[in-house]
């Protein structure tokens, strides 16, 4: 229930002043000095009762129709604070992470002075802390600090005091050290970012068998003028299975860090920076000096920045620890930095976990130079909402495509993508000056409008939730003499209205599928620009007359300017073609555009009246045995029923689903080996054949020059890639078994957990033994048909490869010795039950070879 101080009653009218509200909550209510600004109190409610009591959206000066106040409304969602405006609908709004909870209110009085509150929680005592609300058992109390300051002019000057100036009263000062620097300042210029797995096929292509990247770029180049920030990230889901450290996995990429320098700088040729990733929480893989390891890595690879995986800040240590290799490096948090947190930290994003993010982002006007991006992933659907949203904040998208998925509206999306961010990069001083505005007044409710002055111009963006569109007088300007309105979203130029002797913009906005709303679909955008007169056009008969008195360049369009449109482009002057030699037959709109050092200064508009565009791997087959070859068992035909679940499904790693429906599946007789092949089994191989990989590194690392260490001789052999145990199949007369057969081979048909039996038994298996074991070291373990060392040694590959559209996968089983702990986000080490199969992604033979994974062979029986 809504419960308001001016309906409660009196226990004290001394300070500190308390009164008693419903359901036994009492509050007292302090006043503070020491506060320089205005005025500072703090409010402890307490709770008497013997029921346990939910303190939530505590406002100062209350709710009321008649005022502006902040604070939680409707169902609950990670971001469902509003801003509530006389005579208007709720505006949704993103706070800083640390401040769900607040309260904020705005009240007129007559002189154009605005009494602004804001109240924050700041301690509790046997309270239950949560996002936007505290749960008070009997007894416990909850403190909220309410701070109050008068403000002339705006309402939006009122709340720039508290969010811009004051940093919602978490910090005294802001220092601006890393803000004025200027080689870190690239950063607040960029608003595409890509980030992609190393084993993207778009990154490199196993099958294909070289790198695609080239490709890659090229295709965002001419869908959206191209990534200004590309990152790469080889390590989860495939850090964790064996000892390689999150800085080893970028040098086991095809090629090392010598063609990693390469890519990175082919990105860099390209307009595109390239970043590296930081998981904090490797703790577990080879020790290494985390700073050192991120130098190291950056210098090697010359890196713009780094991805900070898990957290929203950074630290001094991390920032001059890359300082200390290469200027202009930038950190990058996983989650949007806390106005505390932002002085020691340049840029962010504002996470998909916000999977429907409000209309304003009020992050963006604490500190309109902190590098903002929204992220968008094309597998959880349309980023259209998304793109329209981080364009009207006047913030970037970051393309992830960690989940596999490439749908078939992605390049349409990212044509629209093109739209949005190319207004961005012309205009994107604008979109940085703290005196920019937001939510404007707009004659039609649910069309919202920030403003953003510039030197030369000024700029309007807009968002709609009108499905019908809107056509008409939209928000007032203060057009001058020497001014013009041009909509740059549809590139029209408009003549403003007047009404009531004041002038608007006249403003189209696009309809869209009343069905999508409530969708990411929903929604459109505009811009509006209000231009100083630089350029002149005129159209005269067959002729285009042009001139500039400033710039740099003039471009000329035939149609809309786009990433997929190549404009004629002219230094500034003055000049007059025929018509016809400059466009041929072409009938249409004409965009003329001036920039200065590719900002955009000016456009003007003419018209050319018409009259004058899955499982990939194929079954395998050996030379038929009739009796049971060496070294093997043989697997009766049969039936066996399978339900099978994995330790790391996700939305990202996702399994076959043919093995996870409880189903029966019918095998064939076959021979498997009775154990894994070891060290000098494939020794003999090699002996055989000579063989050797097109790439040796880390192939068999753990022998030494090219020998077994002693000792090692029956251990299971491992640092092989698939390749590799492929072709030892192949010398062998056999070849890898299929996923099936291997849980035949393992589990018989009754559905035992263990090759043993149902029951876990640590003697049976290599378990807390932190290498490998021999072979046969574990003889009380064997499967019902007595194949041996099944599970906990080693990882055993089958020779089921997947394409799930992004990535290859092959399945492997059984587990192996090594198990890291530190993190849940490792790939699960140990004995696997055998009801779970893990996916290992495929790269490249130097980074799929791995010390914890080995393989054993089956050949086909008559």
């Amino acid at each position: 229930s809504l419960l308001s101080s001016d309906q409660s009653e009196i226990i004290s009218p001394k300070r500190p002043y308390k009164i008693s509200l419903k359901k036994g909550l009492t509050a007292e209510i302090q006043s503070r000095q020491g506060f320089k600004h205005g005025w500072r109190a703090t409010v402890l409610f307490r709770n008497q009762s013997s029921d346990t009591v939910k303190i939530a959206n505590v406002v100062p000066f209350g709710q009321s129709p008649e005022h502006i106040y902040i604070t939680a409304s409707g169902p609950w969602a990670l971001a469902r604070t509003k801003l509530f405006r006389p005579g208007l609908g709720p505006v949704g709004v993103i706070l800083p992470d640390n401040a769900w909870e607040l309260g904020y209110s705005d009240i007129l009085l007559e002189d154009s002075t605005h009494i602004s509150a804001l109240c924050r929680r700041t301690d509790h005592k046997n309270g239950i802390k949560r996002r936007w609300w505290t749960l008070l058992p009997p007894a416990a109390s909850v403190t909220y600090t309410i701070y109050v300051e008068s403000v002339r002019g705006s309402w939006q000057d009122a709340l720039k005091r508290v969010f811009q100036e004051r940093w919602l009263y978490d910090l005294e000062k802001f220092d601006l050290s890393l803000y004025q620097r200027k080689d870190l300042q690239w950063i607040r210029h960029e608003y595409i970012i890509g980030m992609q797995m190393a084993w993207d096929h778009e990154f490199y292509d196993p099958v294909k068998g070289g790198y695609q990247f080239g490709e890659f770029l090229e295709e965002g180049m001419n869908l959206f003028g191209g990534y200004d920030i590309y990152g790469l990230w080889p390590t989860w889901p495939r850090l964790g299975i064996d000892q390689r450290n999150q800085w080893d996995m970028y040098g086991d990429i095809p090629g090392g860090l010598e063609k990693l320098r390469e890519i990175s700088g082919l990105a860099r040729s390209l307009g595109t920076r390239f970043f590296i990733a930081f998981n904090p929480w490797d703790q577990s893989t080879r020790m290494e000096d985390p700073l050192k390891g991120m130098a190291r890595l950056i210098e090697e690879t010359d890196a713009d920045g780094v991805v900070l995986d898990t957290r929203g800040s950074s630290s001094k240590e991390l920032q001059e620890a890359a300082d200390r290799v290469k200027p202009g490096v930038v950190m990058y948090s996983e989650g949007m930095a806390v106005p505390r947190d932002m002085p020691g930290i340049v840029s962010g994003r504002v996470h998909d976990a916000i999977r429907m993010p409000p209309p304003l982002n009020l992050n963006k006007l604490i500190k309109p130079d902190f590098a903002i991006f929204r992220v968008g992933q094309l597998w959880d659907g349309h980023l259209k909402r998304d793109i329209s949203l981080a364009f009207f904040n006047g913030y970037g998208m970051e393309l992830n495509t960690f989940h596999p998925g490439r749908p078939e509206w992605r390049q349409d999306m990212y044509r629209y993508l093109g739209k949005t961010t190319r207004i961005l990069r012309e205009n994107s001083s604008n979109f940085l000056v703290p005196d920019w505005v937001p939510l404007i007044s707009s004659r039609q409710d649910s069309i919202w409008i920030n403003k953003w002055p510039g030197t030369n111009k000024t700029l309007y963006t807009m968002f709609s939730l009108v499905p019908e569109g809107f056509s008409g007088s939209l928000f007032e300007i203060e057009a001058g003499n020497n001014t013009h309105l041009v909509d740059l979203w549809h590139h029209e130029e408009i003549l403003p209205d007047t009404i009531d002797q004041k002038l608007f913009a006249s403003v189209n906005l696009d309809a869209f599928n009343r069905q999508w709303m409530n969708t990411r679909r929903e929604g459109s955008a505009g811009c509006v620009a209000e231009f100083q007169k630089i350029l002149e056009v005129k159209l005269e008969y067959d002729s285009l007359f042009f001139a500039s008195g400033g710039g740099d360049e003039i471009r000329i369009w035939t149609g809309d300017p786009s990433y997929q449109n190549v404009p004629q482009t002219f230094s500034s002057g003055s000049y007059g073609h025929s018509i016809l030699d400059l466009f041929g037959r072409y009938e249409g709109k004409v965009v003329v555009q001036l920039l200065g050092k590719g900002i955009l200064l000016d456009e003007r508009v003419v018209h050319i009246i018409p009259g004058t565009a899955r499982l990939i791997s194929q079954p395998e087959f050996t030379e038929t045995a009739e009796t049971i070859p060496d070294g093997m068992i043989k697997i009766p035909a049969g039936s066996l029923r399978v339900n099978l679940t994995a330790n790391d499904e996700s939305a990202t790693v996702r399994y076959p689903q043919k093995y996870r429906e409880d189903k029966s599946f019918v095998v064939k007789e076959f021979y498997i080996d009775k154990y894994p092949v070891t060290n000098a089994s494939y020794r003999e191989f090699l002996e055989a054949t000579g063989y050797q990989p097109e790439d040796v590194l880390n192939f068999l690392k753990h022998w030494i020059d090219g020998r077994i260490p002693p000792g090692l001789e029956n251990h299971p052999v491992v640092n092989v890639s698939l390749e590799d145990a492929r072709a030892y199949c192949s010398w062998a007369g056999k070849r890898l078994p299929t996923e099936l057969e291997w849980q035949l081979a393992a589990q018989g048909r009754d559905g035992r957990l263990w090759p043993w039996g149902v029951e876990f038994d640590s003697a049976k298996c290599n378990v807390a033994i932190s290498h490998s074991t021999p072979v046969d070291s574990f003889p009380s373990g064997a499967s019902p048909y007595g194949v041996m060392d099944l599970v906990g040694n080693v990882w055993q590959l089958t020779s089921d490869v997947y394409d799930n559209g992004s990535y290859y996968y092959v399945i492997m089983r059984g587990g192996s010795y090594y198990d890291p702990t530190s993190s849940w986000w490792y790939v699960k080490g140990g004995p696997q039950s055998l009801d779970k199969h893990q996916l290992m992604y495929l790269v490249s033979p130097v980074f799929d070879r791995n010390a914890t994974v080995g393989f054993r062979c089956v050949q086909d029986s008559r």
